[in-house]
């Protein structure tokens, strides 16, 4: 279960924060840390703050977007210093961890922290299917990012040892590179249709993004929606040939 939980740094500035975030992955029994565009990586000072997770830091997966990061999870979750939902579920930190250490069963985790100043932006924000929000006391809320991932890594360790008591596995769901797929064939079908038109777009393909990423449709599910917008474009590439 805890192989298949990654751990995704988006844009790091400090490498020291790296570092401290391996440490604090390995003493709850994560591995697999995974960084994106950081800013300076490798670096002396991520090895230092290490300590005994240098392990981690040799190991860990480099790449330039979050997409990439992502790409093979079915669950991913975005973290916030701030309570806001972004129109996503909510889960506390307790929930979080139930919620990794269920889904790891079967499939890819990726829990999901931004950067030190500004967290996650809104458009990584909605590739996320959940929102976790860590209270803290009001007049001093914002943790350091290696001390929000060591307090989820905890409830997911913990979660782990109580792995006996989770619910039977039931819903298998598609990773997030098969939800990209069906986005790009859903907004081909929406423009054919003239549903979306060029000068006058909105925002519906954002929300038709974070209906699908909170409401989660099963593979099962998301291979239906596949074959109705499959059935569409046969009716249009018939009228087309008419």
């Amino acid at each position: 279960m805890l192989d298949n939980i990654r751990i995704v740094l988006i844009n790091t500035f400090h490498p020291g924060n790296i570092g401290a975030a391996a440490r604090a992955m390995k003493n709850m029994g994560l591995s697999r840390l995974w960084l994106v565009d950081p800013v300076e990586f490798p670096h002396p000072d991520a090895e230092s703050r290490a300590a005994g997770a240098k392990d981690l830091i040799e190991s860990a997966r480099v790449v330039s977007t979050l997409d990439e990061a992502i790409a093979d999870c079915q669950l991913v979750i975005g973290t916030s210093a701030r309570n806001r939902t972004f129109d996503l579920p909510l889960l506390d930190a307790r929930q979080c961890g139930l919620k990794c250490a269920d889904e790891s069963r079967d499939g890819q985790v990726a829990l999901v922290f931004g950067r030190e100043t500004m967290g996650m932006h809104n458009d990584e924000i909605k590739r996320c299917n959940f929102h976790v929000y860590i209270p803290a006391n009001p007049e001093y809320p914002v943790l350091n990012v290696a001390q929000a991932i060591q307090l989820l890594c905890y409830e997911v360790w913990m979660a782990h040892e109580q792995a006996e008591m989770l619910p039977e596995r039931r819903s298998e769901y598609p990773r997030h590179g098969e939800m990209e797929l069906f986005y790009e064939h859903l907004e081909r079908v929406l423009r054919r249709t003239r549903f979306i038109i060029p000068q006058h777009e909105g925002r519906v393909l954002d929300k038709l993004h974070r209906y699908f990423n909170r409401s989660r449709p099963e593979r099962t599910e998301l291979n239906m929606l596949r074959g109705v917008l499959a059935s569409v474009e046969e009716v249009l590439d018939g009228e087309g040939k008419g």
